[in-house]
C-alpha cells in the first residue's frame, strides 16, 4: 500500500511538470475530488480537511521546496533568482490544485516557515513513515542498498529547526561516504537522458531533440524544464 501510494505520488509529480495539459489538468481534477472526501483530526484534537487553503498552500510550498532543495544540494547548487523562478512558473499549476496563497518566491517560502513554525510538533507518523520506507521494495533490487542513504538524504535537506522539532536525530544523518553516493548518483541520474522518460515525452510532443533539457549547465535546465511543461 505505501510503495503503491508512493508511485501515485511520483506519477502525480510527473505528469503535473511534463504531461500535456489535457491530462495534466484531468489527473489534478480528480486529486482536487479525493482531497474532498478526507477530513479528520489531528491528534492534539485539532480539526482538519485536505481542501482547507492553509492546508493546501502549505502541501504545495513543502512539495516545492523538496525538490528544489534535493536539487541544489546533491546537483547543482541554484541562485537565488533561479529559486524565485520555479516558485513563479509553479504558480499556475499551484492555482489549479486550490493553493492559491502558495509562496511565489523564495522570500515568500521563508514566511510561511516562519508562520507554521509554531505549529509543527512531533508525531510518531513520521518515524513510522520512514521505518516502512526502510523497508518497502521502492527500488529495483540492485539499488536497494541506495534506499536507506537516499532517505536519509531526503532527512537532511529539512531546515535544522524542522529537524528537531520532529525530533529527527542522528540516524538520518548522512555519513560522509553516503553523501558522496548520493551526489554521484543524482549527478548521472541528472545528465542520463532516458527515452522512455516523462521529460523526453514532453520534447517529443513540442518537436524538440530528446536531449534539449540535457544540453546546458544543470542549473540552466532545472529553470528550462518549465519550457517543456503544461503548454500544449
Amino acid at each position: 500500500l505505501a510503495l503503491r501510494r508512493l508511485q501515485r505520488t511520483g506519477l502525480a509529480a510527473l505528469v503535473t511538470v511534463y504531461g500535456p495539459r489535457s491530462k495534466a489538468k484531468a489527473m489534478i481534477e480528480d486529486v482536487v475530488r479525493m482531497h474532498g472526501r478526507v477530513s479528520g483530526r489531528t491528534s492534539e484534537g485539532e480539526p482538519y480537511h485536505a481542501t482547507d487553503p492553509e492546508l493546501l498552500d502549505w502541501v504545495q510550498a513543502t512539495a516545492e521546496f523538496g525538490f528544489m532543495e534535493a536539487y541544489h544540494v546533491y546537483v547543482h547548487r541554484l541562485h537565488f533568482f533561479e529559486r524565485d523562478a520555479m516558485f513563479a512558473e509553479a504558480r499556475p499549476v499551484a492555482l489549479l490544485y486550490g493553493a492559491v496563497g502558495a509562496p511565489t518566491s523564495q522570500a515568500e517560502l521563508y514566511a510561511l516557515f516562519d508562520v507554521m513554525r509554531q505549529r509543527l510538533v512531533a508525531s510518531p507518523i513520521v518515524s513510522e513513515f520512514l521505518e516502512i520506507m526502510e523497508e518497502v521494495p521502492a527500488l529495483p533490487g540492485v539499488a536497494r542498498p541506495l534506499q536507506r542513504p537516499f532517505l536519509k538524504a531526503a532527512v537532511e535537506i529539512l531546515p535544522q529547526w524542522v529537524r528537531k522539532r520532529l525530533e529527527l536525530g542522528d540516524r538520518w544523518t548522512l555519513k560522509p561516504w553516503e553523501r558522496a553516493v548520493v551526489k554521484t548518483t543524482a549527478a548521472i541520474c541528472d545528465s542520463t537522458v532516458l527515452h522512455s522518460s516523462p521529460a523526453v515525452q514532453s520534447c517529443r510532443r513540442l518537436g524538440i531533440s530528446e536531449s534539449y533539457l540535457y544540453r546546458r549547465t544543470a542549473s540552466e535546465n532545472l529553470h528550462r524544464t518549465g519550457q517543456c511543461s503544461f503548454l500544449d
